[in-house]
């Protein structure tokens, strides 16, 4: 319905979504750009709540797999970190190795 259009060569292909193609797909740039995204959403998450250090927190996400270190003031900030990295979407699992500081 363009003019000047003469033709119209499609090369899309439609695959089946399984949780094995989700797996062997990995590591695409649009794979890197979810885990950057899910990393700056877990870190909004932290910076947006008071009663955890933001800034005294690393987050690294791979394949949705959230770790996240540095140092928590109490065993209920580190819960509490835990609990908002799993509330992003596209979060698979959360290691939350946060040391508690006396």
């Amino acid at each position: 319905d363009l003019d000047g259009v003469r033709s119209v060569k499609n090369d899309i292909q439609v695959v089946e979504h399984t949780a094995a193609n989700d797996r062997d797909h990995r590591n695409t740039m649009g794979d890197k750009i979810d885990d950057s995204s899910i990393t700056a959403q877990v870190k909004y998450e932290l910076f947006s709540h008071r009663a955890t250090s933001a800034l005294k927190t690393k987050v690294n996400t791979n394949a949705g797999h959230v770790v996240i270190s540095g140092d928590a003031s109490s065993d209920a900030e580190k819960s509490l970190v835990t609990k908002l990295a799993k509330s992003v979407r596209g979060v698979e699992s959360v290691d939350n190795n946060m040391t508690v500081r006396d």
